[in-house]
């Protein structure tokens, strides 16, 4: 409609679409601040946000948490598998798993003791209200976003151990089954639920995809298999970079 046509931030999205298929603006580019658009176009900080929306879903541009926005590359991301589980003793699961495919991993994290909500306590079979250690993560492959997770683990488990921060103390970054195995639990391997969803808007851009983009959701559960009791479960959530990979080849 010509009404739709002047809208201004549909203005703004064409003059930085023409740029970016233009080749004026390079795969990896940040893009104009809100402020900087608000200054060159003198519309609100929102027009601006509704124009960078508007590419996203198009697919030629990616929001970074906290970090702005940039000009996603058409070049077709490299594949990662994901394994169930690696070799004790080799560290973060998903850094080694990483690795092996010849990718740097890195993360973000945030660990803080909280009282477990019901859905969490149920996954755990303690009481709502228990404490837990929650802990976020963000993973990056040669820097970039490409898995989120939250663990729960009771308290009751961890809570008089070095290995109560996941990622804090002697015994940090090493995983669930290997600061486990300190503390004389076997947990096996993990139970794990997955099924596809929509990413949620802080997931995409936290991830750097596009709003509703498909995304492989993860519920696993890591039990002590001497009692049969839950000592951690996490919400993992991965881009359409993964394929999940199960079983293992014999070998000849």
């Amino acid at each position: 409609m010509a009404g739709d046509a002047e809208s201004p931030y549909l203005r703004i999205a064409d003059h930085i679409r023409e740029r970016i298929l233009a080749g004026q603006l390079a795969a990896g580019a940040q893009l104009p601040s809100l402020a900087a658009l608000r200054e060159e176009f003198g519309y609100s900080h929102g027009v601006g946000q509704n124009a960078y929306r508007l590419l996203e879903s198009e697919g030629l541009v990616v929001a970074r948490h906290g970090r702005g926005y940039y000009v996603r590359s058409q070049e077709p991301p490299t594949v990662l598998v994901r394994r169930q589980r690696v070799p004790r003793g080799d560290g973060s699961p998903t850094e080694a798993t990483l690795a092996r495919q010849g990718v740097a991993g890195t993360w973000r994290h945030e660990s803080q003791p909280r009282a477990a909500e019901a859905r969490i306590a149920a996954r755990l079979e303690i009481q709502p209200g228990d404490p837990v250690m929650h802990t976020t993560y963000v993973y990056l492959a040669d820097g970039d976003p490409v898995q989120l997770a939250e663990s729960w683990e009771p308290m009751a488990t961890t809570g008089g151990s070095l290995i109560v921060l996941p990622e804090a103390g002697p015994h940090a970054g090493i995983g669930v089954a290997d600061r486990m195995a300190i503390i004389g639990i076997d947990v096996g391997v993990p139970v794990e639920r997955v099924s596809a969803r929509a990413a949620t808007r802080p997931e995409a851009q936290t991830l750097g995809v596009a709003p509703a983009v498909p995304v492989m959701a993860i519920e696993r559960t890591y039990y002590d298999q001497a009692t049969g009791r839950p000592v951690e479960t996490a919400d993992i959530v991965l881009t359409s970079r993964w394929v999940a990979e199960y079983g293992r080849a014999p070998r000849s």
